[in-house]
């Protein structure tokens, strides 16, 4: 008994992993659109340069020194610290 149960599982799930690659076959050759997922789409981050070294980091994570008027954002603080000797000299 236990045996036809287990055969019975294991055919629903290469069933259902047949019809998920049926259906991304069936997507890619754009017979309809992607499903939407359940999951959330993450925000855009706007990025800033850093303007020692030019990594782009996000302005939430990165430090920052306001200099003539302007913020500048740096990825590190080696950076901040070269900017801020730039600006002494």
């Amino acid at each position: 008994m236990l045996r036809y149960v287990l055969l019975g599982i294991l055919l629903i799930l290469i069933a259902r992993a047949f019809w998920r690659v049926i259906d991304g076959v069936i997507e890619a050759a754009g017979g309809r659109p992607a499903r939407v997922s359940s999951r959330r789409t993450p925000q855009a981050v706007r990025l800033v340069r850093d303007p020692v070294c030019g990594t782009h980091v996000a302005p939430s994570s990165a430090l920052q020194v306001v200099a003539d008027g302007r913020a500048h954002h740096f990825c590190s603080e080696t950076c901040r610290s070269e900017f801020l000797k730039q600006q002494r000299a």
